[in-house]
């Protein structure tokens, strides 16, 4: 049973802790990982240490190993911040040597292993809160940055951009729920942030209409995702205007009733396929815009905002989207539309690569495995993984995984649960972190998307082991 007012006391502990440790004049080392939430979390987070005047340096990483604790412990800090990332690798934090540091991890993907003795550990898990579906890791910065100070409080929207970012849209009609939609009606309820039910295009503040909808993949449509030419003739026999006085017109732009006729002409176009039009009522759903953004720039559509700093991220540009959470709306935003503009081309061309290439697939009994070496880059297999598994492509099994060799020269894989294998009660999360450790490599985080690291030699096993627990785990058996 959720236990909100527990999660609340702990928060409202670090947060006392924090205004303390400021107020002694203490320097901080925030660690956030380098994925959208991860961004987003460590931004609230600088963001109300600023606001306390004082002194830090944030790191953004890709994953804990002990290399990266090492030299947190070995640092000249007096308080290190393990945010967005931490709780699944309590032991290896709590193993390290931190001297007098004070430490506090602040997370939501799923526990393993005890807090440090001393340290503060605040997670939605261990009160009852899923963190993969109720409360995003910016969710849970926000709700301790606004405990440090309620001058906090507009950092609420993008407490929404990082659970969007990290997939968190799984109520009805692709709508937050439980601690995400408080924060979001919370930032709703000050200015920061608009919700209504509308079609969700991809780049719908920024794309030609045509070009959005070519490029929509949540939902799959077959004949137009991908299809410039075919969607620019459906918005033609809907009457769509695709331009006004020669300036493309985007998704945010359409009217009521070019929304209704292009749902109608979407619908007679899967009908003609012989598909259900139901396929095409998944494009409606909540969208959380960000009024205090400028019209027609990805900063002012939730997912987009998510989607650039995503982009940061993995192209090894991440401090570009912490200056952009953070209000630099000069050059680094320039920069990062930029980084945005080349992930995509990089992503399409990566996924192209896939769907031509069969010898990238290989296909287990539950698992299908993308091998991506030489294609993906490490930064880039949550990404692809996230893409492929919503393009309903490898839906007759349970689980998709994109492996690639780490520069270090490990196996990387990034796994995510697919269709309706979500309803079964896999724990990918669990599932890696166990075999991992099985495998002495390192792996976690939510039940229906982690990620793990093992030695190359170990690789083989390692994937069968994982096809096999993800067929017990599914009741289809095990070899």
């Amino acid at each position: 049973m959720a236990d909100r007012a527990g999660l609340m006391a702990r928060i409202e502990e670090m947060a006392k802790a924090i205004r303390d440790e400021a107020g002694d004049s203490s320097s901080f080392l925030v660690i956030t990982h380098f994925d959208a939430d991860g961004l987003g979390a460590g931004a609230i987070i600088c963001k109300a240490l600023v606001r306390l005047a004082a002194p830090f340096h944030v790191k953004i990483a890709q994953g804990l190993d002990e290399e990266v604790v090492g030299e947190a412990s070995r640092s000249s800090y007096d308080v290190v911040i393990f945010n967005e990332i931490g709780s699944g690798y309590l032991d290896l934090i709590g193993g390290a040597d931190f001297g007098g540091k004070r430490l506090m991890i602040i997370d939501h993907h799923q526990t393993a292993g005890d807090p440090p003795v001393g340290g503060i550990h605040v997670n939605p898990h261990d009160h009852g809160f899923d963190g993969s579906k109720e409360i995003s890791g910016s969710g849970v910065a926000f709700l301790l940055s606004k405990s440090i100070d309620e001058s906090n409080r507009d950092l609420a929207p993008l407490a929404v951009v990082g659970a969007l970012g990290d997939m968190q849209d799984g109520g009805p009609r692709r709508s937050l729920t439980s601690l995400n939609e408080e924060i979001a009606q919370f930032a709703a309820s000050i200015g920061g942030l608009e919700i209504r039910e509308d079609l969700i295009l991809y780049g719908r503040e920024t794309r030609p209409i045509h070009r959005a909808l070519a490029q929509t993949t949540s939902p799959f449509l077959p004949g137009l995702t991908g299809e410039e030419d075919r969607c620019l003739d459906l918005l033609a026999s809907a009457g769509i205007k695709v331009k006004e006085d020669d300036k493309w017109r985007v998704p945010a732009d359409l009217d009521e009733g070019e929304k209704q006729r292009l749902l109608s002409n979407i619908i007679g176009h899967l009908s003609s396929k012989g598909m259900s039009g139901e396929l095409a009522l998944e494009l409606v759903g909540k969208v959380y815009s960000l009024p205090m953004e400028r019209r027609w720039t990805p900063l002012r559509d939730g997912r987009e905002y998510a989607s650039l700093l995503n982009a940061c991220g993995r192209m090894e540009r991440p401090g570009l989207g912490i200056s952009v959470c953070m209000g630099d709306r000069g050059s680094a935003l320039e920069e990062a539309n930029r980084t945005l503009a080349e992930y995509r081309r990089n992503l399409a061309h990566t996924l192209g690569e896939i769907y031509s290439n069969p010898n990238r697939v290989r296909v287990l009994r539950e698992v299908v495995v993308i091998l991506g070496d030489g294609l993906v880059d490490e930064g880039m297999t949550g990404a692809v993984s996230s893409m492929l598994s919503s393009s309903k492509a490898f839906d007759s099994k349970k689980v998709v995984v994109v492996s690639t060799k780490t520069k270090r020269g490990e196996f990387k894989i990034s796994a995510r649960l697919l269709g309706q294998s979500k309803e079964l009660g896999i724990n990918l999360g669990s599932i890696l972190k166990r075999l991992s450790i099985k495998y002495s490599g390192q792996g976690g985080g939510h039940d229906v998307a982690a990620g793990a690291q093992v030695r190359m030699d170990l690789a083989e096993e390692f994937l069968k082991s994982l096809d096999d627990e993800v067929c017990e785990a599914a009741g289809t058996g095990a070899s």
